[in-house]
């Protein structure tokens, strides 16, 4: 069967094949070869379990089929449908507590998405769908959740900002009802935006 490169990132590129996608992590020639070899053995593993827990947990995303830690390769399921940036503007608010849910339940089971965009969010069955999961990592601590929260809230104002901050607005909304300990996380998510304000001064 044949596969077709679908795009290319900074880690990995996408392999498209019948139903299928294939993401394969090639090797980083400025790197040391043993150091590259765990570092992308050590990340394609960690994506794996990633997936395998937004499973157990019902949030969705693609369906993982197999992974490959020799050939830096994880294989799922093909989602077909639109990505949200594309349709965003048809029913924001409502995607936007949708998303605020999905992450606050990420977060409270300690997964960190680390690349929250409506690029990487697709609508399928009526639901989104978050994919894209290469910078994603483990953690309990509220400043990496709240640091999170902050580069969704500056990806929605650059690129939906026709409908910010009600959209944002949303996300809290959905968040208080995905996280159990989001007063924690939106406490210390005020300390980083102050944070990020100094430094555009």
């Amino acid at each position: 069967m044949t596969q077709k490169l679908i795009a290319q990132g900074a880690e990995a590129k996408l392999f498209s094949r019948e139903d299928m996608v294939i993401k394969e992590r090639f090797q980083k020639n400025y790197r040391l070869p043993e150091i590259d070899l765990v570092l992308r053995r050590s990340r394609t593993r960690r994506e794996a379990k990633i997936f395998e827990k937004l499973k157990q947990l019902g949030i969705p995303c693609p369906e993982l089929f197999d992974v490959d830690d020799k050939e830096m390769k994880i294989s799922m399921k093909l989602i077909d449908g639109p990505k949200l940036r594309d349709v965003f503007h048809q029913n924001p608010e409502v995607f936007c507590e949708e998303i605020g849910k999905n992450v606050g339940l990420m977060h409270a089971n300690d997964i960190i998405h680390a690349d929250l965009t409506t690029s990487n969010m697709i609508l399928f069955d009526d639901k989104i769908h978050l994919i894209d999961f290469g910078l994603s990592f483990f953690s309990a601590k509220a400043e990496d959740k709240a640091v999170d929260l902050h580069l969704l809230d500056r990806a929605l104002e650059s690129r939906h900002y026709d409908f910010y901050p009600k959209c944002w607005q949303a996300v809290i909304k959905g968040y208080k009802a995905g996280n159990p300990e989001a007063k924690l996380v939106l406490d210390r998510l005020e300390k980083v935006q102050l944070r990020g304000r100094h430094k555009q001064k």
